[in-house]
């Protein structure tokens, strides 16, 4: 069970407790991330997020906030995506009022020196570079980018290298400002804690501000009557490849039939295109589908590391799995087997409560709802094999189709003749 309390400033409390717990997790998201920046500053959100753990004015280096949480073994870190960035400290029980007065000093006086920033610009590039060089992370900003094409979703999340040398140290401050209050925050608390004890230590450490509502996003609209290719050339003997389409965003009926068929083509070892791509033609180690979404689209997409000799045979096998669901639809055995493991995994995956916090959390910031465990497993049981058929047919369009590739390869023409050949 959570509980869900609205303050006056705005901002949102969920308490997930778990008395059997003996650790208590905070965490805390702001809903900002890539999608609100400009070209000049995109890579912003995710420098702020390195910048919170440079010292603050009570704790003034990073060796000193860092010091406080392993004296205790505390676990911490944080994440920015392109809607929402994420900060969370996981402590014993006995430690909890040392999480939340950490994460708050650190949200609420960070000192944002400029030599502190001058001196991250390296280490964020770093990062970039290693992202770079993982073909499975990296294949996912390429689709992205061809996918999302026209919007600011379409950019890298940690940004350019060039922009991350020149974003001047008055816009960062600047963007933080406008970004970083109450109303636009969501406050979490999971584990072994007691209820009262926790409200007077976020109202001490958090305390009411003036309200404000929650950031707007400026939506996105995809427009695509032809299929798109985006190649990123690399000597490498795999080669990657995400082909997908547009779908649903958050709350739109259409999406738990989406995820359903996904989770049929590519989302367990028993699932159609694992049987066909890896175990009868042994096309590829890792294949696997899945489904995006955000606060206004979303996405389905297919992706997989196959031998750079057999990436068009690997393409076609895909197409021809998808084309036969669209063509033929799912069996009742299927739809029933699909919810039987959706059911197991998100009963194994919210027994942990910071888990489960993190997902009350996202449904919270971006919804305005948050829906039990049991709530969520009846929507999905609801769907039936008629709305995946129906979602299926619709989604499964080649002319929206986007392709992506990391591999040797310069002619793109090829590829192209499989996204645009007949329907067989």
């Amino acid at each position: 069970m959570h509980k869900k309390i609205q303050r006056k400033d705005g901002s949102v409390i969920v308490l997930v407790p778990h008395i059997e717990s003996k650790s208590v997790t905070w965490e805390i998201m702001y809903k900002v991330g890539s999608r609100q920046e400009t070209k000049k500053i995109n890579g912003v959100s995710h420098f702020i997020e390195h910048l919170m753990f440079k010292g603050t004015k009570k704790r003034h280096t990073t060796k000193v906030l860092s010091q406080q949480l392993d004296a205790v073994g505390a676990e911490y870190n944080a994440f920015t995506t392109k809607d929402h960035t994420g900060y969370y400290i996981t402590t014993a029980a006995a430690h909890a009022e040392l999480g939340i007065d950490i994460l708050s000093d650190m949200l609420l006086n960070s000192t944002f020196e400029k030599k502190e920033m001058d001196r991250e610009r390296g280490v964020i590039i770093e990062e970039l570079n290693m992202r770079r060089d993982n073909a499975m992370i990296r294949i996912d900003e390429i689709f992205e980018m061809v996918m999302l094409r026209g919007s600011s979703m379409a950019w890298d999340v940690g940004g350019p290298h060039q922009v991350i040398r020149a974003i001047p140290h008055e816009d960062l401050i600047a963007f933080k400002n406008k970004y970083y209050y109450p109303g636009n925050m969501v406050i979490g608390v999971a584990g072994g804690f007691d209820e009262r004890k926790v409200l007077r230590l976020i109202n001490r450490y958090l305390p009411v501000k003036s309200f404000k509502k929650k950031a707007e996003i400026r939506p996105v609209k995809l427009t695509q009557e032809a299929p798109r290719i985006a190649v990123e050339y690399k000597h490498t003997d795999q080669a990657h490849l995400m082909v997908g389409f547009p779908g649903y965003p958050h709350l739109h009926r259409n999406l738990d039939p989406l995820i359903l068929l996904s989770t049929i083509m590519g989302g367990t070892m028993s699932s159609r295109l694992f049987l066909s791509i890896r175990e009868k033609r042994g096309l590829a180690y890792d294949i696997r589908s899945t489904t995006e979404s955000f606060e206004d689209i979303g996405y389905f997409v297919v992706q997989g590391g196959f031998d750079k000799g057999r990436i068009y045979e690997g393409l076609e096998a895909v197409r021809f799995e998808l084309d036969r669901v669209k063509k033929n639809g799912i069996t009742h055995s299927e739809l029933k087997m699909v919810k039987d493991n959706i059911r197991g995994r998100l009963t194994l995956r919210f027994e942990k409560p910071s888990t489960y916090l993190s997902y009350l959390l996202s449904q919270e910031i971006f919804t305005d709802r948050m829906y039990r465990l049991e709530e969520r497993l009846d929507q999905l049981s609801r769907v039936t094999r008629d709305d995946v058929n129906r979602v299926a047919r619709s989604v499964i369009d080649w002319k929206k189709s986007n392709l992506a590739l990391i591999g040797p390869y310069k002619n793109k023409q090829k590829f192209l003749r499989v996204l645009t050949e007949r329907s067989r």
